[in-house]
């Protein structure tokens, strides 16, 4: 599929640096060839392209904005724009990405050991340990606090007991990063655990019957009297400051990440409109309501662009803040959801087939609408930012 000029209408490109451009250009080119002939299909039979890791490790992808440990050491914007790329071609091969970088190596990174870092962070950058992040429980997603999963200390041990579900990456995880609650279970108990693959009580089993991210891993993970070495805390975070970061830091890149899905199906409507004949032979493209449509969806798209290139700029200048990022998920993920239902609408009935972007990229932004704080969490985010009551309580 071309792209189109007239989606960088207000010229973003000349805001970033060549290293940006780069950074971007590598990883859309490699998106172009490698993800979107085939991601139909992994879509269709709910599997994930793994033959394409090492390949996301070669290009810097795996920790893209972290620095030593064999990490690429970008900045955020290059990381937002080759997390935009990859959403271009499927959430689910970002969502691996974002997990593997902002979720996982980030707190190895932020609160680890400097053995802990030795050990896992190479091998995370290369491709070859893959790790997921256990927050989320069956009964606690919004409220973290509430979790359940406990870590019993036991001489030099700690014994985890519990249950995280909508893990991305579960199963194929060599190591998961576990937040449990130590002590006497109150919000300040809360440690992370690095639980690696084969300990005795830990197992990860893949969630059955999605209808979006086909094309990602999400498991279930169950610990079972699993006996952790005190070795494998995360000495450098206690409480839930840990976990939130990690969640704060990963949902800027998923800001910027997902206008690449609302261009994808900007631009594939705009292709289609363009060669679809209707009455009198006239290209679907030429009639007013389909024109409405694709005006409506460039000046989101334009909107979105804006805020996720500036509060990238502000997290790279030690500016940007938890509200910050809120507003910046809540109105950009809405928006690629809105731009993909309006782009299916343009297929007419060829727009439910996974012959087309919109309606993959439609089914996995109705994930992304919800994790990573869900849009109503965020509107209360804000909601106290604005006036300085907590609707929470």
């Amino acid at each position: 599929m071309a792209r189109a000029d007239i989606t960088d209408l207000f010229r973003l490109d000349d805001l970033l640096s060549p290293e940006e451009k780069a950074a971007r250009d590598t990883v859309a080119a490699f998106v172009d060839r490698e993800v979107l002939p085939i991601i139909g299909g992994h879509f269709r039979d709910g599997t994930f392209p793994f033959h394409l890791v090492p390949q996301l490790a070669e290009m810097g992808v795996l920790g893209a904005n972290l620095q030593g440990y064999g990490c690429a050491g970008m900045n955020t914007v290059s990381y937002g724009l080759i997390l935009q790329e990859l959403e271009r071609g499927d959430s689910g091969l970002r969502s691996f990405a974002s997990v593997q970088g902002s979720l996982c190596m980030y707190p190895i990174h932020a609160y680890g050991s400097d053995e802990q870092k030795e050990r896992f962070l190479p091998g995370m950058a290369k491709g070859r340990v893959i790790g997921c992040f256990g927050l989320t429980e069956p009964d606690f997603g919004s409220n973290p606090g509430g979790m359940r999963t406990r870590a019993r200390k036991d001489g030099d041990d700690y014994v985890l007991n519990g249950t995280k579900t909508w893990i991305t990456n579960g199963a194929i995880a060599d190591v998961a990063v576990v937040w449990a609650k130590t002590d006497d279970g109150g919000p300040e108990s809360v440690r992370g655990f690095l639980v690696e693959k084969g300990m005795p009580g830990f197992t990860a089993r893949d969630i059955p019957g999605k209808f979006s991210l086909r094309a990602s891993i999400t498991s279930e993970l169950s610990l079972q009297d699993v006996r952790v070495p005190a070795r494998n805390m995360l000495p450098g975070v206690v409480g839930l400051r840990g976990p939130l970061s990690c969640l704060n830091n990963a949902r800027l890149g998923i800001a910027f990440a997902v206008t690449g899905a609302a261009i994808a199906c900007f631009e594939g409507a705009r292709e289609y409109s363009l060669s679809r004949a209707s009455f009198n032979g006239k290209p679907v493209a030429g009639y007013q309501l389909t024109q409405e449509k694709l005006a409506d969806m460039l000046q989101d798209i334009v909107k979105a662009q804006l805020v996720g290139l500036r509060v990238a700029r502000l997290k790279d200048e030690g500016k940007v803040t938890p509200v910050m990022v809120s507003l910046a998920k809540r109105n950009n993920v809405k928006s690629a959801l809105d731009i993909a239902r309006v782009a299916r609408s343009i297929y007419g009935a060829n727009g439910i087939t996974d012959a087309y972007p919109p309606v993959r990229h439609m089914l996995n932004l109705e994930s992304v609408f919800t994790y990573e704080g869900t849009h109503e969490v965020h509107t209360l985010v804000l909601g106290k930012a604005i006036t300085g009551l907590d609707a929470f309580d």
